[in-house]
């Protein structure tokens, strides 16, 4: 087989990946993702070629920008794929659920400023307060669910693993279910912030916007790539990997 016939081949396998595992394997292709406006986080389940074809976007194009990153050092890249599921539990808590707690009141506090100030001449301020507000009690109970439910099952599946120790069967019977209701309120956020997205002409503010209009709208498009390396660690990384963990106690 010629070389060029083994490129395109490998091409070909390439662009049947599902693109969250292209995350899950090396986090700078999602800068990649971004720039081209395909989700890797909620909708991270679709091969190359389905977000490609889906975009109109040519997959060499993509491929090439991929293997671009890929071949690049990864010098201080995070392999969150590498990380014990107890240390990747207790990094989500502790970096993704708390800056969404510290944010969410500063956040609603400008917006409700903003549609005071500015709701006349921006109506749109309306809709996007409304989605955060929306987005914000959502997230305070999915994330106390992950706390109180999932997470410390996660935990008690390594520690018996470790120590090669019987597993208590959950109240959930098994981890599958809460890990899908927690997917399918990823999947609602994420069309919250799609929305909100839309609504800010991508997080660019107005002409006649003020200091408190710019600072929102670049705290909001921060909060959202927050929320997508935070869901991208769950749906991609922690979720698959503690469902094959629970399978080694049946």
């Amino acid at each position: 087989m010629s070389e060029i016939n083994k490129n395109m081949k490998i091409l070909d396998q390439n662009t049947q990946k599902q693109i969250g595992q292209f995350v899950a394997d090396d986090y700078r292709t999602a800068a990649i993702f971004s720039k081209h406006n395909i989700d890797f986080c909620c909708n991270g389940n679709r091969t190359i070629a389905e977000a490609c074809d889906k975009k109109g976007i040519d997959s060499t194009i993509l491929m090439n920008e991929i293997n671009t990153v890929l071949n690049t050092s990864r010098n201080e890249t995070i392999d969150y794929k590498s990380w014990p599921l107890d240390l990747l539990v207790d990094y989500i808590v502790k970096k993704h659920h708390r800056y969404v707690e510290a944010k969410i009141p500063v956040l609603r506090q400008f917006l409700d400023k903003l549609c005071k100030v500015h709701g006349e001449r921006h109506p749109e301020l309306y809709k996007i307060n409304e989605l955060f507000t929306a987005s914000a009690g959502e997230l305070a109970s999915h994330m106390k669910k992950e706390e109180l439910i999932l997470f410390p099952f996660v935990k008690k599946m390594v520690t018996a693993e470790s120590d090669h120790s019987a597993l208590q069967s959950p109240q959930f019977d098994t981890i599958e279910n809460p890990i899908a209701m927690m997917m399918e309120e990823h999947d609602n956020e994420g069309q919250r912030f799609r929305d909100i997205s839309e609504l800010t002409d991508n997080y660019n503010p107005p002409s006649d916007a003020c200091n408190t209009y710019k600072a929102t709208y670049a705290m909001l498009e921060e909060f959202e790539k927050d929320l997508h390396l935070h869901i991208h660690l769950e749906n991609n990384i922690l979720f698959p990997e503690a469902i094959k963990l629970e399978k080694l106690f049946n």
